[in-house]
C-alpha cells in the first residue's frame, strides 16, 4: 500500500513537484481544524489503503501548520486555495482537483486508477 510523505517546506514541496515529471503526484491539503477537512482525509485513507494506483506519489500538506507550503502550490500549479483539497499533479501541471464534499474514495478511484 503506498504512503504518503507529509511535506512542511518548500524545498520538500519543490522536490515533489519536480518529481512530477517522471511520477504523478497526488497532493491533499488538510485542514486539521475542519470537520470537512476531516471526513476528506479519511476518504483520501480509504483510498490509499483499497489498492491505489502505485505509479504516484502521494504527499499530505496540512494547510494551518505549513501554509507558506500550501500558498506556493497554489501559485505553482494554478489552483486556487481550498481545503479539504486534492490534486493530482502530472509534469508539473494539475491534471484534476476537487475539494470538500467531492473528495471520496470513489472520485479518487475513477480519476486516478
Amino acid at each position: 500500500m503506498p504512503q504518503y510523505n507529509e511535506i512542511t517546506t518548500i524545498e520538500e514541496w519543490n522536490s515533489a513537484l519536480e518529481g512530477s515529471s517522471n511520477r504523478p503526484l497526488v497532493v491533499f491539503k488538510h485542514s486539521t481544524t475542519c470537520p470537512v477537512s476531516s471526513n476528506a482525509y479519511e476518504e483520501f485513507n480509504k483510498y490509499l489503503e483499497n489498492n491505489p494506483e502505485t505509479n504516484a506519489d502521494y504527499v499530505l500538506v496540512k494547510v494551518i501548520e505549513s501554509r507558506p507550503v500550501s500558498n506556493q502550490i497554489a501559485e505553482d500549479v494554478s489552483v486556487k486555495h481550498e481545503s479539504p483539497q486534492i490534486i493530482m499533479i502530472k509534469n508539473k501541471e494539475k491534471y484534476w482537483s476537487a475539494t470538500h464534499w467531492a473528495i471520496t474514495e470513489a472520485h479518487m478511484r475513477a480519476v486516478m486508477d
